[in-house]
């Protein structure tokens, strides 16, 4: 009986593995970045070139986390990963990190974004401060209600997340499906109904006011800048990962899901910020206020404000199914730490009824709540990226480690261009920490810290469970 209630059950086909990966990935990035890239290099040209790049990166990714999954396809997957290949330690620290800093930091965003679009729908009526609390040192800390439908909107996907995984599934689907659609429907109206101009990318940011951007710059810091953007926007390629102990024929799903889905979004990616430069001017899409977001400006100048209406409603349908599944895979991780004894014993529990463990999923929210509450979108994404893409690198620099310590364990895919396409990778994946280190010292070496700050927990909890 004890079993029954510690152990996950396999049951996402292909579709729904894809869907879980694509609907994390199109949330609000591609609606809420663009003007962040904008503001970092200037011209369409290099905008869309970061766009390239930064998807042939999550590519690369991809093609890397594949092989590894298909070989150790169990319960969230990147944790289990880490733990093999460098230890028990750096496993608790990769997952301290994803758990109260990355992956909740990313969902809080998520929601962020939700509330931004709804904001967008009611007429900005949500800009408006609830109460604000005295720091000790000295700032001010606001809460909005942007922040309180945020949390809000956290709460209803964690309870439809407490159905069986089947069900989540299906309701993944659905709603990629939609996204897709989306994206689609943008696109096509900005390039067929316009009257938009291609002699926008030839013109360059000049004078666009970047609200709350860190603007750079330009050159390499500015092109990095703009490709911790841009990634924000593709994050969540990794996410089945956290799933793979649920899906079916993992050996071919896994890999077929992490590489077509990225192939599909980066295809829309290209085509939807296309469909932008050719609407709005380089310093119209820099200017878009912090509170709205490009997509919303090219249907207000194709079809008027109602149809705007309609085009923040979808986009809210958009956030919301990637916060759905982001809180889906990401609660597989406090699980997956509970049943190593190192962390609190009872989100190891699984539902007798639908299989899910539910109390994780409980922990998970509460905390995504409070940095919802703490933090603006871009802070969010800036703290999550840097912390991931550390993390990326780690888990795609294993693949080495595991060809040389286990190299006739079966693989039912190995990565392409083995070995170039993971060093290509993990030498991208550096160079954007270190310019993320250089660009932002004061965001980083907090994320830095709070990633230390795992290892003494972990000898805490280490020694309480050997005493």
């Amino acid at each position: 009986m004890q079993t029954e209630h510690t152990q996950l059950i396999r049951g996402l086909g292909l579709i729904a593995a894809i869907s879980v990966n694509v609907a994390n990935i199109i949330g609000t990035g591609v609606f809420l970045k663009a003007r962040v890239v904008t503001c970092n290099v200037g011209s369409p040209g290099k905008a869309l070139a970061i766009w390239v790049f930064a998807g042939l990166l999550s590519i690369a990714g991809a093609l890397t986390y594949a092989e590894l999954l298909a070989m150790m396809p169990r319960a969230a997957g990147e944790y289990g990963i880490i733990r093999d290949a460098y230890g028990r330690p750096l496993g608790f620290v990769y997952g301290w990190t994803q758990f109260f800093l990355a992956r909740t930091a990313s969902a809080a965003a998520l929601a962020m974004g939700f509330a931004i679009f709804l904001n967008d729908l009611i007429g900005g009526a949500l800009k408006v401060t609830v109460f604000s609390v005295a720091l000790p040192w000295g700032s001010v800390l606001t809460f909005e209600r942007l922040q309180l439908v945020a949390v809000g909107v956290i709460i209803i996907t964690t309870i439809i997340n407490c159905a069986a995984v089947s069900v989540s599934g299906s309701v993944a689907s659905v709603l990629t499906g939609l996204k897709v659609l989306l994206l689609l429907g943008v696109g096509f109206g900005a390039f067929f109904y316009s009257g938009g101009d291609w002699g926008n990318l030839s013109l360059v940011n000049s004078g666009g006011t970047c609200e709350n951007v860190a603007v750079t710059g330009g050159g390499l810091a500015g092109f990095a800048a703009g490709m911790i953007g841009a990634l924000w926007a593709y994050d969540g390629w990794n996410n089945i990962t956290f799933m793979a102990g649920e899906v079916k024929n993992p050996g071919r799903n896994l890999p077929l899901a992490l590489i077509g889905g990225m192939l599909l979004v980066m295809a829309l990616y290209l085509f939807v910020n296309l469909s932008y430069y050719h609407v709005l001017t380089p310093t119209e899409i820099a200017s878009v206020s912090e509170s709205s977001s490009v997509a919303a400006e090219v249907v207000r100048r194709l079809l008027g404000s109602v149809v705007v209406t309609l085009m923040a409603a979808a986009m809210m349908t958009s956030s919301f199914g990637a916060l759905h599944a982001s809180i889906l895979a990401t609660a597989r991780l406090p699980y997956a730490l509970a049943r190593d004894g190192l962390f609190f014993k009872g989100l190891a529990h699984v539902s007798p009824r639908t299989h899910v463990p539910v109390r994780s999923l409980i922990v998970l929210a509460f905390w995504a709540s409070v940095l919802a509450l703490s933090g603006s979108f871009d802070t969010l994404t800036d703290y999550a990226i840097f912390a991931l893409t550390l993390f990326y690198a780690l888990v795609a620099a294993s693949v080495f480690v595991f060809r040389k310590r286990v190299p006739d364990a079966e693989r039912t895919y190995r990565v392409w261009g083995y070995p170039f396409v993971p060093i290509i990778f993990l030498v991208v994946s550096a160079w954007l920490i270190i310019q993320t280190i250089s660009n932002h010292p004061r965001q980083s070496g907090i994320g830095l810290a709070l990633i230390l700050l795992g290892l003494p927990v972990y000898w805490l909890l280490a020694r309480r469970n050997s005493t």
